[in-house]
């Protein structure tokens, strides 16, 4: 081989210098949301384990619970599984703008089902179910009748509180990811040729959104 050969293919290898694994990406993202839904599967798991213990308690404390509120939030998180894919698709079209408009949307309806869910726990709080089990009944009697709670609405609320508030530290994230992701995004980091960065976000996305459609009905409807 001469010199101008070994010269030619070491510039051809140049651009290619800096190899990036786009499908490697994917499947450790895959390999991710694979753990998460081994972790919320063992809590699902748990739950139904005790529910067949405490039929009737559960239904009774269900019953506690606003199924409406447990709606908006479910129509929330489905219009921005709904935002989500339309950014995807504004992206490969190369609409940075509606891309960036639809993160910003999402952002918005996950703050929005962060802050509704908030108010739903405080309400919680406030009738004396906490994290620690504990139940309270001021001297008005206002919380009498989810004072004094039964064993097995006691394991309920406790169920309830580490599955929705675990479901929420995954929403919190995902907030944070898709406000790097619209920065990056303006960048044109994320543009039409690379979309992998958001395709996995999203996917992480749909992930929390399907764990929400799963408790939705065990939490909200039962009762």
């Amino acid at each position: 081989m001469s010199d101008n050969e070994g010269a030619f293919f070491y510039v051809s290898e140049t651009p290619h210098a800096e190899h990036v694994d786009r499908e490697g990406d994917r499947l450790a993202m895959w390999l991710f949301l694979f753990t998460e839904i081994l972790l919320f599967g063992a809590l699902f798991l748990a739950y139904s384990v005790y529910r067949t213990q405490y039929i009737d308690d559960f239904e009774e404390a269900a019953s506690h619970l606003n199924t409406t509120v447990g709606t908006v939030n479910t129509l929330i998180l489905l219009l921005s599984s709904l935002t989500v894919v339309v950014s995807i698709v504004a992206i490969r079209k190369g609409n940075k703008m509606l891309a960036v408009a639809m993160m910003f949307i999402t952002i918005v309806c996950g703050a929005a089902f962060l802050i509704i869910k908030s108010f739903e726990w405080k309400e919680k709080f406030a009738h004396g179910i906490q994290l620690s089990l504990k139940t309270t009944v001021d001297a008005g009697g206002a919380s009498e009748i989810l004072g004094n709670l039964p064993h097995g609405q006691q394991v309920f609320y406790g169920l309830y509180f580490v599955m929705t508030g675990l479901h929420a530290l995954h929403v919190i994230v995902g907030m944070i990811i898709f406000a790097i992701v619209t920065v990056l995004i303006f960048k044109d980091v994320i543009n039409k040729k690379d979309v992998v960065i958001l395709e996995n976000t999203g996917l992480y996305w749909h992930i929390v959104d399907l764990i929400w459609i799963f408790l939705f009905p065990l939490y909200y409807l039962i009762g």
